[in-house]
């Protein structure tokens, strides 16, 4: 049976919400819906040469040429994007950043048990080096580290924030953080996340590394790689690229390597954005908006407050289509954002008649282990990370000093550890892949509602697979 302390979420209009509060919204990333976009930079369009070759203009691809240059000035970089800078998932997630390197403690105990507490301490020395940079280099992007706050929104969801803990908040203690009538209990970290505008973030990271003599190359997209001689050829439309070293930062867009491919699958993450909150909805709340929230649930969501006083709004409903297909009309998904809709107003009654001005979704590089994983090509000279599973925002720095670190023949402590030279289970091909993450949406689905792991479920973590995003 369902949890009764629960009900199942009703159409915003059937509690008297009014009109549809979707109907009106733009179909464009909050974060990208601003004349301060900058214009594009221009396209490759002769033969060069140079030490480092950065494929892509997301966050992996950024703190990847930025680091080079940092770790060694002088060095020749140059960074190219099929489209534009933060334009795919860096500009389209909920703009949480944390320390999380594993997709989260559990995650991360149940993997590499043995190196967990070195990994939490990396991945929190990773987030204090993104907040140096942001501060350093004057990055205006909104970065507040005020911490996580997880909430439960069931019954059986309270014992999965250990009340044994030092930490855990009673329903009183966590609506005193942030105010919702569906809140049973919660668990608040001071230091382990941040909110932050991705995009800004983004096209901050990319005038700083070029003000250190990184080129960056927009609407130029891979054709082909090829290793010869010691050097890698990087093929576009506009030119050739001879380099020293490559690094595939390519998301979950297919790229030159049969192995990262077959080991993510594009799964559509939904986001809603409302319109900016008054002063006094906002006092409704007692939000600080230094603070990022999720809840408990396989299927979970995420929120926050932006910079401009909105509610973002997104998570649950993580959608694979058959065949890894990504195509933009599968970014409006009317089913989706009505669902998330109707979350929203089961979470935030006091925000009744409230619209939705922005609506939207990304692509996920879901790995079956969630968290990112490495590997190399072409005898040393290439690299690449993919598979951060919606964690990359802050996981992706810590990503760019790892391949840096491989490139370079270094023996680090980030080299050493297991999670960097182990890789996934890659997925099977299709149609077993659609099949297996049906399963997997429906069990995960039903245990949300039961609080009991089935068979499926069960010998999927025997084996160590899963589908999150």
């Amino acid at each position: 049976m369902s949890d009764p302390s629960i009900s199942r979420p009703r159409l915003p209009r059937e509690r008297g919400w009014g009109p549809d509060p979707l109907e009106g919204s733009k179909l464009r990333p909050l974060w990208l819906d601003t004349p301060d976009r900058p214009a594009p930079r221009l396209p490759l369009t002769d033969d060069i040469e140079v030490d480092l070759l950065v494929v892509g203009g997301g966050f992996t691809g950024l703190w990847t040429a930025l680091r080079a240059v940092e770790r060694d000035p002088g060095r020749r970089v140059v960074l190219i994007e099929g489209d534009r800078i933060a334009e795919h998932a860096t500009g389209r997630n909920g703009g949480l950043c944390e320390a999380s390197i594993t997709h989260g403690e559990h995650n991360g105990r149940a993997r590499w048990p043995e190196e967990y507490d070195r990994l939490d301490e990396i991945g929190m020395r990773n987030l204090d080096d993104i907040e140096q940079t942001v501060g350093r280099y004057g990055i205006a992007c909104g970065f507040r580290r005020g911490g996580s706050l997880s909430v439960a929104t069931r019954s059986h969801e309270v014992l999965r924030l250990r009340p044994d803990r030092e930490g855990f908040l009673d329903a009183t203690a966590t609506r005193s953080i942030v105010d919702s009538p569906t809140y049973l209990a919660g668990r608040y970290s001071r230091d382990d996340c941040a909110v932050v505008d991705p995009a800004r973030l983004a096209w901050g990271l990319a005038d700083t590394a070029e003000a250190h003599g990184v080129r960056i190359y927009e609407h130029t997209r891979l054709d082909s790689l090829r290793y010869k001689g010691g050097r890698v050829r990087a093929t576009t439309a506009g030119g050739t690229v001879h380099a020293a070293n490559v690094v595939l930062a390519t998301n979950v867009f297919p790229g030159p390597l049969n192995r990262p491919r077959w080991s993510v699958v594009p799964v559509y993450d939904y986001v809603l954005a409302t319109e900016p909150l008054t002063d006094e909805q906002l006092r409704s709340l007692n939000w600080d908006p230094a603070i990022g929230v999720t809840d408990s649930g396989n299927q979970f969501h995420y929120y926050r407050i932006t910079p401009d006083r909105r509610v973002l709004w997104g998570g649950y409903d993580a959608v694979y289509h058959f065949g890894r297909f990504i195509r933009s009309e599968l970014q409006d998904r009317r089913t989706t954002f009505e669902k998330l809709a109707q979350h929203f107003a089961d979470t935030f009654p006091q925000l009744e008649g409230i619209r939705f001005t922005h609506r939207w979704a990304g692509v996920i590089d879901t790995s079956t282990r969630f968290a990112a994983f490495f590997g190399r090509a072409h005898r040393g000279r290439t690299a690449y990370a993919t598979g951060f599973t919606g964690l990359g925002v802050g996981a992706s720095r810590f990503a760019a000093d790892v391949m840096l670190d491989q490139l370079a023949g270094l023996d680090t402590e980030r080299t050493r550890l297991r999670m960097v030279r182990e890789k996934p289970m890659p997925f099977p091909p299709e149609p077993i892949t659609w099949l297996g993450i049906r399963i997997t949406r429906w069990s995960l689905e039903r245990e949300d509602r039961t609080g009991r792991r089935n068979v499926w479920l069960r010998l999927l973590d025997r084996l160590g697979l899963g589908f999150d995003s």
